[in-house]
C-alpha cells in the first residue's frame, strides 16, 4: 500500500491539473479555479475541460479529460453533483492520481445526495484515486504555488490550515495573511469522503514545509483514529484546534453544513487535554497561536514579565493570570538594575514593568527587556512594540543623516535590532502589543523580520505566551 505522501503529493505537489467544468464565465467555480491558478504562478501544466468551449483563458479547451494527450497527476471537478460518477469514472481510465471535488449537492442535502456520494467514493477507490471534498473550495499549497480558491494567494509559510469549511477558512486565511502569517497548506476539507481530517493530519507531520497545524473542524469521520494519530503528531509539531458546533443549534447546523456529526462538547474537551491540542475558544485565536507556535522559542516555564505603562500593564497581566501564568515580583537586585532605565517618577520595577506613560528609546526599552530574560526565573516577555520615531513624527529617509531627528531615529533602529536578536540569544519568546497601526514604521519591520509576533490586544499576547507554554509543557514530558 502507498504511503501517506504517496498518496497525497499528487493533490499538493501535481505537476499537472485539469480543470474539469473549466469556464470563462467570471463567477462560476470553474472561472475562480482556473483563475486563481495562473494568477498564482502554478508551475505545472494546465488542462481546461469543456466540450463547449475550444479556448478558455487563453489555453486550450479539451471535450473530455480523455482527450488530453499528456498524463494528469489531479483533476479538480468542477461540475454539477449527478455528472461527477461519470466523470470519476473517466478519471479511472485516465490514470489520473487525485481528485478534489468542488461540486456540492451530495450527503449535506439528504439521502440522495448521499447515495450518490457513496457512488463516487466506489469508483474513486477501486480505481486508485484519492480525492478531497466534495463541496470542498479547494486549496492552497505552497510547494507548487497551487492555488484554486483564495484571493489573494497567501504568502508561503509554516503553517497548515485544514479547514472543514471553505468560506469560513478562505475568511481565516485572509486573516493570517493579512497579520503576515505565512501558510503552507489551505485545505477545504468539504463532507470528508474520502479523505479525512486524520489522512491530512498524518500528511502534514511528515511536510517539512509545515511547522504548525491549524484545524477548524464541525465534526469527525474517524474521531478515534484523529485523537490516536494527533498524541504522535504532537511529538513533533504543535496542533491548534478550533471546533464548531459547541451549542445545540451549531451541532444542528454542522449537519447541513458538511455532513457532520458536532459530537459531544465533553467527550471533544477531553479528547482535547489527552492528545495535548492547543484548542482555541475563538476563531481567530487559532492564529495568533499559531504565529507564536511557528516563530518563538519554547519558554521553560510559565513565568511571564510585562514591560508597558499604566492601564496595559495591568490588562496584560490578569490576561497572563487568567490563562494559568504566572507574573512573579522581581527581587531587589533586578528591581535595582532596571531602576536606571525608567523615568524618574516610574513605580518601582516589581513586575510589571511600568514606564509610567513617559517617553522612552526603544534601545531603553530592549535593554530593559534584556536585564528580565538574563533572570533565571523569567521565561518569556510581553511588551509594547519599542517606540518608533514613527510616532513622534519623525520619517526616517535618505537624507535624515542631516537632520535633527536623525539620532533619535539611529538609537530606534539600535533598539529594535538589539530587540529582535533577544528571542534567539536567550532562548525565550518575546510577543509585542501595538495598540497603535503606524505605516512606514520601521521597527515593526525590524520586528517582524525577526520573526517576533506583534499583536493588538494584551490578550492576545497572553495567549500566544500560553501556548508556547503548554506546547513546551508537552515537548518536556516527552523527554
Amino acid at each position: 500500500m502507498k504511503s501517506i505522501v504517496e498518496q497525497l503529493d499528487p493533490i499538493f505537489k501535481p505537476k499537472s491539473i485539469a480543470i474539469i467544468g473549466a469556464s470563462d464565465e467570471v463567477g462560476k467555480w470553474g472561472f475562480l479555479t482556473l483563475d486563481r491558478s495562473l494568477r498564482t504562478g502554478y508551475s505545472g501544466a494546465i488542462y481546461p475541460v469543456n466540450p463547449k468551449r475550444k479556448e478558455i483563458l487563453g489555453l486550450r479547451s479539451y471535450p473530455s479529460i480523455l482527450d488530453i494527450p499528456d498524463h494528469v497527476d489531479l483533476a479538480v471537478i468542477a461540475t454539477p453533483a449527478s455528472k461527477t460518477p461519470q466523470l470519476m469514472r473517466e478519471c479511472v481510465e485516465k490514470g489520473v492520481k487525485a481528485s478534489i471535488l468542488i461540486t456540492a449537492g451530495f450527503a449535506e442535502v439528504g439521502n440522495e445526495g448521499k447515495a450518490l456520494e457513496d457512488e463516487v467514493v466506489r469508483i474513486a477507490r477501486g480505481g486508485g484515486i484519492r480525492f478531497i471534498g466534495p463541496n470542498s473550495l479547494g486549496i492552497w499549497s505552497a510547494a507548487g504555488r497551487l492555488n484554486l480558491y483564495l484571493q489573494p494567494a497567501p504568502k508561503p509559510g509554516p503553517i497548515a490550515l485544514v479547514s472543514q469549511s471553505g468560506t469560513f477558512g478562505g475568511y481565516l486565511a485572509e486573516i493570517a495573511n493579512a497579520r503576515g502569517c505565512g501558510l503552507s497548506k489551505f485545505i477545504s476539507i468539504g463532507n470528508q469522503a474520502d479523505l479525512t481530517a486524520s489522512d491530512y493530519l498524518e500528511y502534514l507531520a511528515k511536510d517539512e514545509e509545515t511547522k504548525v497545524i491549524v484545524f477548524y473542524m464541525e465534526g469527525f469521520r474517524d474521531g478515534r483514529r484523529f485523537f490516536q494519530l494527533a498524541k504522535e503528531v504532537v511529538r513533533k509539531k504543535p496542533i491548534v484546534i478550533y471546533k464548531g458546533g459547541r451549542t445545540e443549534v451549531g451541532a444542528r447546523a454542522t449537519l447541513s453544513h458538511t455532513a457532520s456529526f458536532a459530537g459531544s462538547e465533553e467527550v471533544f474537551g477531553a479528547m482535547c487535554r489527552q492528545a495535548s491540542l492547543i484548542r482555541a475558544q475563538e476563531t481567530l485565536q487559532s492564529f495568533e497561536m499559531a504565529e507564536a507556535l511557528a516563530t518563538q522559542p519554547l519558554p521553560p516555564g510559565r513565568r511571564v514579565a510585562i514591560i508597558g505603562s499604566g492601564g496595559q500593564c495591568v490588562v496584560t497581566a490578569d490576561a497572563c493570570i487568567s490563562l494559568g501564568l504566572e507574573v512573579p515580583e522581581l527581587d531587589e537586585e533586578a528591581i535595582t538594575s532596571l531602576k536606571e532605565l525608567l523615568p524618574p517618577h516610574a513605580p518601582p520595577a516589581r513586575n510589571p514593568v511600568d514606564f509610567a506613560g513617559s517617553y522612552r528609546t526603544a534601545l531603553e526599552e530592549a535593554s530593559a527587556a534584556e536585564k528580565l530574560l538574563s533572570l533565571n526565573y523569567i521565561d518569556g516577555i510581553i511588551t509594547n512594540v519599542p517606540v518608533s520615531p514613527v510616532a513622534w513624527g519623525f520619517q526616517p529617509t535618505s537624507e535624515s543623516a542631516a537632520e535633527p531627528q536623525s539620532k533619535a531615529v539611529k538609537i530606534a533602529i539600535q533598539g529594535a535590532e538589539l530587540f529582535a536578536s533577544l528571542p534567539r540569544k536567550y532562548d525565550k519568546p518575546v510577543v509585542c502589543l501595538r495598540f497603535r497601526l503606524l505605516d512606514n514604521d520601521p521597527i515593526v519591520d525590524i520586528l517582524n523580520g525577526a520573526g517576533i509576533p506583534v499583536y493588538d490586544t494584551p490578550e492576545q499576547c497572553a495567549r500566544a505566551i500560553y501556548a508556547l507554554a503548554k506546547y513546551a509543557e508537552v515537548q518536556r514530558d516527552e523527554e
